[in-house]
């Protein structure tokens, strides 16, 4: 299986981050372990980096791969369906 890492950049008291974070704690990090998750706070130096170089408007950030996979929410099953593309 190839290595997949996941980047989710979030902002403090993001509702939709908490989800997101959820998502991937318990949906993803048990079911698909070749998937490295990496959390980056949007408002860090890092995370202000990636937030232009993808053009992030909103919170979470999802970045699959060094690819923009999703901004404001995190579509649980386009997000598997992706790591099996990949995996």
């Amino acid at each position: 299986m190839n290595k997949i890492k996941i980047q989710e950049l979030s902002t403090p008291g993001c509702s939709h981050c908490a989800a997101a974070k959820k998502t991937l704690e318990s949906e993803i990090k048990p079911n698909f372990p070749n998937v490295e998750i990496e959390y980056v706070d949007m408002l860090s130096e890092e995370g202000q980096k990636i937030v232009q170089q993808y053009g992030i408007m909103s919170s979470p950030g999802i970045v699959v791969n060094g690819e923009l996979f999703s901004m404001g929410g995190l579509d649980k099953d386009k997000l598997i369906e992706k790591i099996k593309a990949l995996g």
